[in-house]
């Protein structure tokens, strides 16, 4: 088993993690050195194991409960573990996405001594695949009381930036019938695929909304993301189906947002499902204790324009911030890297909030 040494400097830290690897649904390996590494290394936490998630708490009867979460698993293995450093960047899987930010929340267990609230740490499997596999979902169904908290923190990268809240999005496939026939006499079919053209025309003229929502600003999109159909280049189709994906603000419900998509295409021959929705997550800048790692990081703060589990959070009544290192444009990729000074900066901002 990997010996994690928490102490040591959070660069060194997030390569220790990098190397040992851990894909979404192969994470015991890594669930177990944290979970060893907290037993050992830190003092006054109650410490648990949930399948290949690991969660730790104080209860030092602070007047506030900071939650640092962050996922354990990574993609698929491309080449890129062991990690590997040239100069001031660190390069390989999960060095963005979001083992820095992982090995930023240990390290900052292990060492605050004089803690200004009392602390929740929980390191999740399964977030980089369907839904239905997250661990933190899990943890809400098996031990809701562990998610209790005044604000929460998510590793994800955002470059060093607070990012607040996040989008919603929803998926709706359209489908459109018509009459099969052969293309040389056209006339006698009724081309399904063409029956798409007035809601491509809405959404290439689709006006989206701005919102400021505490400050932050989220803009929503509604795209055609894939369309199928057709037998044989000689046939007209009698079926076809497009995907189209919204991206809704945080003051949206997912009913409304349907609401909203339904409107775009009303009065168009096409069927309407829904494939599949997440809520958003509404900033909450103006709880206290969020405010207060606003000004730890020198008033840096935008919307968060991709989805992440900080809407879970944001459904169980608790602000939540994205806030990790690394550029989220690098997540996934083969040359997946970052800067160091970013973990080094963001172990600073959150040492300064979380101190007393």
């Amino acid at each position: 088993m990997s010996i994690l040494d928490l102490a040591s400097d959070p660069i060194d830290l997030t390569a220790a993690l990098v190397d040992i690897p851990s894909v979404s649904h192969d994470e015991s390996a890594i669930a177990d050195a944290v979970e060893v590494a907290l037993r050992e290394q830190t003092s006054g936490f109650e410490i648990i194991r949930n399948g290949n998630a690991v969660l730790a708490r104080t209860s030092r009867g602070l007047p506030s409960r900071v939650m640092l979460a962050g996922h354990l698993d990574t993609v698929p293995i491309a080449d890129n573990v062991p990690s590997r450093r040239e100069g001031d960047i660190l390069h390989g899987c999960g060095t963005v996405d979001m083992k820095s930010g992982d090995a930023v929340f240990l390290h900052l267990a292990a060492t605050i001594e004089n803690l200004a609230h009392d602390l929740t740490l929980v390191f999740y499997d399964c977030e980089e695949i369907a839904a239905a596999y997250n661990g933190l979902g899990r943890i809400e169904r098996e031990i809701p009381q562990w998610l209790a908290a005044d604000v929460a923190i998510l590793g994800e990268p955002t470059a060093g930036f607070i990012e607040a809240g996040c989008q919603g999005t929803m998926r709706v496939r359209l489908t459109a019938s018509g009459t099969r026939a052969h293309s040389a006499r056209s006339w006698l079919g009724d081309n399904a695929i063409h029956k798409f053209g007035t809601a491509l025309e809405r959404m290439s003229a689709y006006s989206p909304r701005s919102v400021d929502i505490d400050g932050c600003v989220y803009r929503e999109g509604l795209s055609a993301v894939r369309i199928s159909g057709g037998v044989a280049g000689n046939v007209v189709p009698d079926a076809a189906e497009m995907d189209v994906n919204f991206r809704f603000a945080p003051d949206r419900s997912e009913a409304q947002a349907e609401a909203h998509v339904r409107e775009v295409f009303d009065g168009l021959d096409l069927g309407f499902e829904i494939t599949d929705s997440s809520p958003g997550a509404l900033p909450g800048l103006a709880n206290p204790s969020a405010a207060a790692l606003i000004e730890a990081a020198g008033g840096q703060f935008r919307a968060k324009y991709g989805w992440t589990d900080v809407s879970r959070f944001s459904a169980l009544g608790i602000p939540a911030v994205n806030y990790g290192p690394g550029d989220p444009n690098l997540a996934h990729k083969r040359d997946e890297h970052v800067p160091v000074q970013q973990i080094t900066d963001v172990a600073a901002v959150l040492r300064k909030y979380l101190s007393a």
